[in-house]
């Protein structure tokens, strides 16, 4: 039987990161301020450091990761390449489904990729604090485990609703030293503002992002920073050593050609993380089916518009030209709280404006079923946002099972399900309902954008 568990060894791990604004089709539109003035990078350093801010709107192909980021990287990098055989069995499909699996980190996701790098950049930079904000805790714990080893401070913004349904995370943070709040919270002007007009909400990350920034532009000792998870090009680049190890890994399996490669997505950091070294290919004529996947609840990439918006509810942050929900959005309490976000990455949003990649969106317990059989099956128990990608192999793998096709499927497992279990507790007592958007609730979110400057019209190679 070939190998069901792929692994590199040390010396095989990336010593670059891949950066795929360099070679796509159509430059990703500038961020803007709101005259529709591309904005400097002096704008943006008061919130993150310059070494940063470089990686950010670089056009480099290839970027050197530092050896002092390595070394940290080594505690559980490589990352396994695993074949889901038995989920395979029991499709009875005749696609071989391979899997990265993330979940090996010590906060259990793909987060610490970028966080790792993150604190490393700042540390260099003379930073002792950095800010941020989180949704279902993944990044808020990643970001903590990267402070602590770094030596820095960190502090956390955590959307209330999971700060609410996933304690444990809490708990994670607190333990590698950082300090966890729930947004919006009142230590902000912006949090008791959302506090008094809506003293209920679920949150989003849309208003943790804008606590986060509040509090550090306030911070006038210039030694304090905000960290961002996702949605930013230099976050996509520090993922990207997760497709470019999983390429290495296919080698050693044999496999010559991949037929289509998914993730979930809601900033869109793992799923670029895996995919970008395969949209290079694609771009270069490999064919290739590559799928982000979202929830219906929160549907970004299949129902909202290409727009420049904000990345925050408060309007702090430079306008993004991004598929979007809108700023004011707030999704409903759905336990994938890593994919409530309104907006996704301008890169991962070109892509799909150039039709690079193709998303979908899936109901939420339609991924809690897929994420009992991936456990029955395979074993272990996946966090709710990568259900969603697990939802979308199920579906291309019938999908070859009737078309009598054989195909390579890979996905991203950016996450192990273990301190999740109160939602699966719920889903197995019948608890969980699907949510279905009001559309008007949608619109009138999306109406905000009115006013706001516009992508304008695609040309080649430029806008």
């Amino acid at each position: 039987m070939d190998d069901i568990k792929i692994f590199l060894s040390e010396k095989d791990i990336p010593r670059k990161w891949y950066n795929l604004a360099a070679d796509l089709p159509t430059a990703v539109p500038p961020p803007v301020g709101p005259d529709g003035k591309p904005i400097t990078p002096e704008v943006l350093a008061p919130i993150f450091p310059m070494n940063l801010i470089e990686q950010e709107v670089s056009l480099k192909r290839w970027i050197d990761i530092p050896e002092g980021i390595i070394e940290i990287l080594y505690r559980w990098r490589p990352s396994p390449l695993r074949r889901a055989r038995y989920l395979e069995k029991y499709l009875k499909t005749p696609a071989r489904i391979y899997y990265k699996d993330e979940s090996m980190s010590p906060p259990g996701s793909h987060k610490p990729n970028t966080a790792v790098a993150q604190a490393w950049y700042n540390k260099e930079f003379g930073i002792k604090k950095l800010i941020t904000e989180t949704g279902a805790g993944q990044w808020g714990s990643a970001l903590a485990f990267a402070c602590n080893l770094l030596g820095l401070e960190c502090k956390v913004y955590m959307v209330r609703i999971s700060f609410d349904q996933k304690p444990l995370r809490k708990s994670m943070m607190k333990i590698w030293g950082a300090e966890c709040v729930a947004s919006p919270s009142d230590e902000t002007e912006f949090g008791r503002k959302i506090l008094k007009e809506m003293p209920d909400t679920p949150g989003s990350l849309g208003i943790a992002i804008s606590e986060a920034i509040e509090e550090t532009v306030k911070d006038t000792s210039g030694k304090t920073r905000y960290s961002l998870g996702s949605v930013l090009n230099h976050v996509m680049l520090h993922q990207t050593i997760i497709g470019l190890e999983a390429k290495k890994q296919l080698e050693i399996a044999g496999e010559k050609k991949v037929d289509v490669v998914i993730g979930c997505a809601g900033g869109g950091s793992n799923f670029a993380g895996l995919s970008f070294p395969f949209v290079h290919d694609k771009i270069n004529g490999a064919d290739i089916t590559i799928i982000p996947t979202e929830p219906t609840a929160c549907p970004t990439m299949t129902k909202g518009p290409f727009a420049y918006d904000y990345g925050d509810s408060a309007c702090q942050t430079p306008l993004l030209a991004m598929y979007t929900l809108g700023h004011t959005f707030v999704p409903p309490p759905i336990h994938a709280g890593g994919l409530r976000y309104h907006g996704l990455a301008p890169i991962v949003s070109q892509a799909i404006v150039e039709g690079l990649i193709e998303p979908r969106s899936y109901h939420q317990l339609q991924c809690y079923e897929s994420a009992i059989l991936w456990a029955r099956t395979e074993g272990p128990l996946c966090a709710p946002e990568t259900s969603h990608a697990i939802t979308c192999v199920i579906e291309e793998a019938v999908k070859a099972r009737e078309e009598g096709k054989e195909k390579v499927i890979l996905f991203n497992y950016s996450g192990h399900g273990l301190m999740d279990l109160a939602g699966y507790e719920k889903f197995l007592s019948g608890e969980l309902t699907d949510y279905h958007l009001p559309e008007g609730e949608m619109a009138k979110s999306i109406g905000e954008l009115d006013g706001l400057p516009r992508p304008a019209a695609k040309k080649s190679g430029k806008w």
